[in-house]
């Protein structure tokens, strides 16, 4: 469709940058005002209200992707998420460790970019840490033992997507809505909170839309994507280091946004304010938090936000295992941290919550 807009200077690609910037700044906007966070929704004190929200923007995000596949605007046939040969091996122990790498960093990549905006060093450090670590599973030395992980596969034929099972793919968009949606119902959330969740799900099909649509160029292709942390944060990373050398992309348009929105709501609403490190141990959890995610997420596929509010909508068998997963190594994480503190209360409290 590209195409036919007429440009003669500006290419699908740079366009796709003015479209994640957007994306991008309305997903920190609303974030930082939702607090939305998978880590709370999953271990937090006020995991219900928490997972409210996250559950609000997931049941969106399902019904507008699977809205723009049955109206064959967009396919996924082709897509990362829905090939055959399904690394499980990677995509468990990638989930787990992601899990217990935002437990111990007290927030996902998505959390923390948020928060990187609103003045906090502890998350600016903790996702220099994680693009570096990221960068180095998919190109640098790390990249051999994604290889040698993700090699270690099932075939899975034509059941990549539960749409491919009996009843279709709205059947299991529907039940995963529908879960999603008694969850919102019982967390005892504004509807206020929920508006701005909804319009967090919203923002995954437009981007999909977005990329795999609007921005299609036959002559010179881009990427199906949408909301995501993992490629986008090694994607940054790299194009800051050698910006002459190379172009940017969506990934580095996406985290430019999410920083400057969430920044802009911070100042509007007052809750900027610099944060650091209190003690040399609260670094090492830290960065031992960072590194995990950083492996973790490149061995699953992808974060909370690229597997699971991005992924899940798709239907993929691979994306849903995951999330599932992720949740998995959050909850042990959470245990192993009780256990050793001797307390029953989770690890994070809502008194610390302003200092994730």
């Amino acid at each position: 469709m590209f195409e036919t807009f007429g440009f003669e200077e500006t290419t699908a690609k740079q366009a796709s940058v003015v479209l994640a910037l957007i994306l991008g700044a309305i997903f920190g906007f609303l974030a930082e005002r939702t607090g939305f966070c998978f880590r709370r929704a999953v271990v937090g004190e006020d995991r219900r209200s928490a997972a409210g929200v996250w559950m609000m923007a997931l049941a969106v995000a399902v019904i507008g992707t699977q809205w723009a596949v049955s109206a064959e605007l967009i396919t996924f046939d082709e897509h990362r998420f829905m090939a055959s040969d399904f690394p499980v091996v990677a995509i468990v122990l990638g989930g787990v460790m992601f899990g217990i790498g935002m437990v111990l960093t007290r927030g996902c990549v998505s959390r923390l970019t948020v928060l990187g905006g609103t003045g906090n060093l502890r998350a600016l450090l903790v996702l220099l840490v994680f693009a570096v670590v990221a960068h180095a599973m998919l190109k640098g030395v790390l990249a051999p033992l994604r290889v040698a992980v993700g090699s270690l596969t099932l075939d899975l034929g034509p059941n990549v997507s539960l749409a491919t099972l009996p009843g279709g793919a709205w059947l299991y968009a529907g039940a995963l809505a529908g879960a999603a949606l008694i969850t919102v119902l019982r967390s005892g959330n504004r509807p206020l909170v929920l508006l701005g969740a909804a319009l967090i799900g919203a923002l995954v099909p437009l981007g999909w839309v977005g990329t795999g649509y609007v921005l299609l160029d036959e002559f010179d292709p881009i990427a199906l994507e949408s909301l995501s942390f993992t490629s986008p944060a090694a994607d940054s990373l790299f194009y800051t280091v050698a910006s002459t050398s190379i172009s940017p992309g969506f990934g580095v348009g996406l985290m430019g946004g999410v920083l400057t929105g969430a920044f802009v709501a911070a100042l509007l609403f007052g809750s900027f304010r610099w944060q650091s490190f209190e003690s040399p141990r609260q670094t090492g959890r830290y960065l031992a938090g960072a590194v995990l995610m950083g492996m973790g997420g490149v061995l699953a596929g992808g974060c909370t936000v690229g597997a699971g509010l991005s992924g899940v909508p798709t239907l993929s068998v691979a994306a849903i295992t995951a999330l599932l997963s992720i949740a998995l190594g959050g909850k042990l994480a959470d245990h192993a941290i009780r256990s050793a503190s001797g307390s029953g209360a989770p690890s994070t409290t809502p008194t610390q919550q302003p200092a994730e």
